[in-house]
């Protein structure tokens, strides 16, 4: 029996891929399915199913172009009715793999149709749980995110089956069963996820709040819906991809790969509503870009930012990246849905530069010039993370503009006024200058290594830690 973790950091993602005496099923793939065939085909096994456990929110699941290119049926639990064939599995069947079986356990709550998979091996001892958003570690879905695809449905309805889906299908099951959940630490599923991965169902009913007996259904929903924010503007919209079905990544990656010279990325930028997006280094976008460009660097989490920054899965867009990284970004942006990228410059920022066309740029400072502007009443301190964040550890006396809702956040900015402005660690408050500075704010100061900069520098009064109750 092989069961493999396919783990996706910036998504904050695991897929799943389970063979048993040479047939294979994949749970929750990605866009990109070639790895699962080459994966397949290299331990010499058929892949038989992919399951999926729920209509995704977050990223566009590859089960339509990996069916296509196996001929794997599609399997979701009860209530998923699809635009495209599947399987609609009742509660409780068995689908033969090898001599192993997978049990559908349907477990509405995050989502109505969301289903955990139970795998049984040859001797009949049920071995491992594939329970996508319905349990995590150390925490459950959210749920409230199928209300935004269904009006009927309330979060305090959704929350009342996740409880019931807990306690009479996933409690029962036996101790040492492994969990595999969809998502880890950092995704927007959940409120505030473990960073480990995986665990034994005993230790969860031992850790996980959602698990315990004690807790009543009512403490439970008021439990599972404290903290929660808005989720994302993409998520019903990656739904419905989800559920009617998309374009096949090898024509997303078709579309997106043509090499602009500077003049023809600057006609196309010039002629089309298209949105630049440069996905350097936070630091190396500063120091020089494209006008009007927007920095979201690929090496963070860069698909769930692209997300939450672009309102319009069907916005065109044009690339400047690092050499040699185009279809990298490419396939990352059409994860979560973005499959309109029309073009790249080709040879990156410097070609733009070489060609004596115009450049912009975005002022970095390091915490002792930050200190000097600031003593001397030259701009105020921002800071834009998470409201979460915010309420865990401050610099006193500095408003909060999370980059999460930064069409609010723009509105506590006077244009004529200097700010300084810091995330975490300088990733996010590039973001947040690129975009302001496209929509025509000129006068917003990054700082260099954001908050943990700050702090560590001792320079500045910061609030006492708290330690947060939710990630989101």
């Amino acid at each position: 029996m092989k069961v493999e973790q396919i783990y996706t950091g910036c998504l904050a993602q695991g897929a799943y891929y389970i063979e048993n005496n040479g047939e294979a099923a994949i749970i929750d793939p990605l866009r990109e399915v070639q790895p699962y065939i080459e994966k397949a085909e290299r331990n010499g096994a058929k892949i038989k199913y992919v399951f999926e456990t729920h209509f995704h929110a977050d990223f566009v699941s590859g089960h339509i172009d990996l069916s296509a290119k196996t001929g794997a049926p599609i399997v979701y639990g009860p209530n998923a009715a699809c635009a495209f064939d599947c399987i609609s599995a009742t509660d409780g069947q068995e689908f033969p793999l090898g001599n192993a079986t997978i049990r559908v356990i349907h477990t509405p709550g995050h989502t109505m149709e969301s289903t955990c998979f139970l795998l049984i091996d040859e001797n009949g001892k049920e071995t491992s749980l594939f329970s996508g958003d319905t349990l995590f570690i150390g925490d459950v879905g959210r749920p409230d995110l199928a209300q935004k695809v269904k009006a009927d449905l309330t979060e305090e309805i959704l929350a009342g089956h996740l409880f019931d889906s807990l306690r009479n299908k996933i409690m029962p099951l036996a101790d040492d069963i492994i969990v595999y959940p969809a998502h880890g630490a950092g995704s927007a599923c959940g409120k505030n996820m473990s960073k480990e991965t995986t665990d034994t169902l005993g230790n969860q009913k031992k850790t996980n709040y959602a698990l315990n007996p004690a807790l009543t259904k009512e403490a439970f929903t008021k439990e599972v819906l404290t903290g929660l924010v808005a989720p994302p503007a993409y998520f019903p919209l990656n739904v419905l991809m989800n559920i009617q079905g998309y374009d096949s990544i090898d024509k997303v990656l078709e579309r997106g790969q043509h090499a602009l010279s500077p003049e023809g990325f600057e006609a196309a930028a010039n002629e089309t509503s298209a949105l630049i997006l440069d996905t350097r280094d936070p630091q190396t976008f500063a120091a020089g870009f494209v006008p009007n460009s927007i920095n979201i660097g690929i090496d963070g989490s860069f698909a769930p930012w692209v997300g939450a920054m672009i309102p319009d899965i069907k916005q065109e867009i044009l690339l400047v990246t690092d050499e040699g990284r185009e279809e990298e970004v490419i396939t990352r942006l059409a994860r979560v849905g973005y499959d309109f990228t029309i073009g790249y410059l080709k040879g990156g920022f410097a070609t733009w530069k070489a060609s004596g066309k115009e450049v912009d740029h975005i002022e970095s400072i390091d915490t002792d010039e930050l200190l000097k502007r600031v003593q001397a009443g030259e701009g105020e301190i921002l800071d834009v993370r998470k409201n979460s964040e915010y309420l865990s550890e401050h610099v006193i006396d500095v408003e909060n503009a999370p980059l999460d809702f930064i069409n609010d956040s723009m509105l506590k900015i006077n244009k004529n006024k200097t700010y300084f402005i810091h995330c975490a660690s300088g990733y996010r408050s590039m973001i947040f200058n690129s975009t302001l500075r496209a929509r025509g704010y000129d006068n917003l100061i990054d700082i260099k290594g954001g908050f943990k900069a700050i702090k560590e520098s001792e320079k500045f009064k910061v609030s006492e830690y708290v330690c947060p109750s939710t990630l989101l």
